[in-house]
């Protein structure tokens, strides 16, 4: 006679282990968006129209914090008097800046400027023009270039110093 074998049953987890599973990963993944939001990237809620039409106040911005070497037309984020400012790039480390009747000069050649409202003049600050935009610096202006505070008021300004690089445009209005 065969004797038959038994064959355990598989225990089913309890609801409490499923959920605890579940709690954990959740947790796990919420500490890694949380790490990825402090140290790889950063959200910014834009509060002025210096950067108007292209980014306007009540605008988010994603940005990009490892990055630093700019290119022309790059938006950055950094801090000017305790206040976190969007920007654009408009020339980089050895580049001759000059602001003319003409409007801006990088070069000796009159930049077309699609993305700009307004005109660019210069402001009555101690920055003096021409200049030469040194090592390891960028100069940046507003979009809105008759109300931007930019690198007319406060000089060209080191890569190094600034927030990071903007890689994306939220727009909140009517949302």
């Amino acid at each position: 006679m065969m004797q038959r074998r038994r064959v355990p049953k598989k225990k089913r987890p309890s609801v409490f282990k499923e959920l605890r599973g579940l709690i954990i990963k959740i947790v796990v993944m919420l500490l890694l968006v949380a790490l990825t939001f402090t140290f790889v990237y950063g959200v910014h809620f834009v509060p002025d129209a210096h950067m108007s039409p292209n980014v306007r106040d009540g605008d988010v911005v994603l940005f990009f914090r490892h990055a630093r070497d700019y290119d022309i037309d790059d938006l950055l984020l950094l801090n000017f008097e305790g206040e976190r400012i969007v920007r654009r790039v408009v020339a980089r480390a050895g580049d001759s800046v000059n602001i003319t009747s003409q409007g801006l000069i990088i070069n000796g050649a009159a930049v077309s400027e699609p993305l700009v409202s307004g005109q660019t003049f210069r402001l009555e600050t101690e920055v003096e023009f021409p200049l030469t935009v040194g090592p390891g610096q960028v100069f940046v202006l507003g979009d809105a270039r008759e109300t931007a505070i930019d690198s007319r008021a406060f000089g060209p300004i080191y890569a190094r110093d600034t927030l990071g690089t903007v890689i994306t445009v939220i727009r909140r209005r009517g949302m």
